[in-house]
């Protein structure tokens, strides 16, 4: 398993981009990219990975297509933004 750098994800032995993020709780999440290859018709997959935590609670994993990796991807940062800024996600005020 590769881990998150300074500058971004390390590659692995096999030359693939893998990151992960150790939550505040201790929990692992890694992102991996995965190819299947049935019958001459590749498919592309993003995983999630989220690992145990401190107590050893077992984690989950998700495989996601590229669309759902990208909306996934503006739905965390779109959260992340409010987070920051303290504005209420269900506010109607606008």
């Amino acid at each position: 398993m590769a881990r998150s750098g300074p500058d971004g994800p390390l590659n692995d032995v096999g030359g693939h981009e893998d990151s992960c993020v150790v939550t505040t709780c201790g929990r692992r999440i890694a992102v991996r990219r995965i190819r299947l290859a049935p019958a001459g018709r590749p498919i592309g997959r993003v995983t999630l990975d989220v690992g145990a935590d401190r107590g050893g609670e077992p984690g989950v994993w998700a495989s996601l297509t590229s669309t759902e990796a990208r909306e996934l991807a503006q739905m965390l940062l779109l959260h992340a933004e409010l987070t920051d800024s303290g504005a209420d996600p269900h506010s109607r005020h606008g």
